[in-house]
């Protein structure tokens, strides 16, 4: 019975330690079988219905719990970063001038950015992102044929 018992708990453990491992939750599924199994030991020393008990609680688990994960990673959507795809094209005002080879800043959408451009930009021109390297926007002047505003 004990022998039982301490192989469930040795189960546990290790399908935690895997879990940890990871963090890609492959594996927490069966370390709660192995507590249900564990659990039954207390009551029977039948390996097959540990086992059967082992079996039945992981797949309900995983089960139960895939399509509300799922579900969840749908709901919320990845964080905007800088290298956001919504930041490039999106026109904004230079708050600190612009030299070739020196950074500025310019103000995109309500937030201060460090930027980059290969042509001297003064302050209060309007600029338009064309690219994001890290967290410096790199921007060109717009000038009355490409202004979209």
């Amino acid at each position: 019975m004990w022998f039982d018992t301490i192989l469930w708990l040795v189960a546990i453990v290790a399908f935690i330690a895997v879990e940890t491992a990871t963090t890609a939750l492959v594996s927490v599924w069966f370390a709660i079988g192995a507590a249900a199994a564990m659990f039954a030991s207390f009551f029977t020393s039948s390996l097959g219905i540990q086992a059967a008990v082992f079996a039945v609680v992981s797949a309900v688990a995983l089960a139960i719990m895939v399509p509300t994960l799922t579900r969840h990673r749908k709901e919320h959507k990845p964080p905007v970063t800088n290298g956001s795809p919504l930041t490039i094209g999106k026109q904004g005002i230079v708050l600190v001038a612009i030299e070739p080879g020196l950074p500025g800043r310019v103000r995109v959408d309500g937030l201060d950015w460090q930027a980059r451009a290969e042509v001297a930009i003064p302050q209060g021109a309007r600029i338009c992102v064309a690219d994001v390297d890290g967290a410096v926007l790199l921007v060109a002047p717009v000038t009355e044929a490409t202004s979209v505003e």
